[in-house]
């Protein structure tokens, strides 16, 4: 057996540096950064694009809302939830934020626009395009 402290202090004290470096090490805070919480994405997500779309990539209802945006040739920034891992914790913070679980979930300029019924409605009305400052597009069978 090789003995590694000479006493039980010195061991004591290792121990104590040891967990101090470690709390205070700059890898415990990247690593808390990197974990951050589903809402915090949704808020960080929602600030960084114009346009968002939480959205399921089989839904026919997200397929609507995302043609709208096609239409008025604009690219919005989707975050297809059943292809991530984290997929339902998003959509929970999702819930919690907006007051509503279902997708899509559509996001101009920070303002939450609704479902896809809300954002058809939107377009038809000319509120979308004015909502993102282009052109108003003719209404087709969306």
């Amino acid at each position: 057996m090789v003995k590694l402290f000479s006493s039980s202090t010195s061991m004591s004290k290792f121990i104590i540096i040891l967990s101090v470096s470690f709390l205070c090490s700059p890898l415990t805070s990247e690593a808390a950064a990197s974990s951050s919480s589903p809402a915090a994405f949704v808020k960080k997500t929602i600030s960084s694009h114009s346009i968002v779309i939480f959205s399921k990539s089989y839904c026919p209802y997200c397929r609507k809302a995302k043609a709208v945006f096609k239409e008025l040739n604009q690219a919005p920034y989707v975050v297809e939830l059943d292809e991530r891992d984290d997929g339902w914790n998003i959509q929970d913070a999702l819930s919690e934020i907006v007051g509503r679980r279902t997708v899509p979930q559509v996001f101009i300029n920070g303002k939450h626009i609704g479902g896809s019924d809300d954002t058809v409605e939107a377009f038809e009305s000319g509120e979308l395009a004015k909502l993102l400052g282009v052109a108003p597009k003719d209404k087709d069978d969306l």
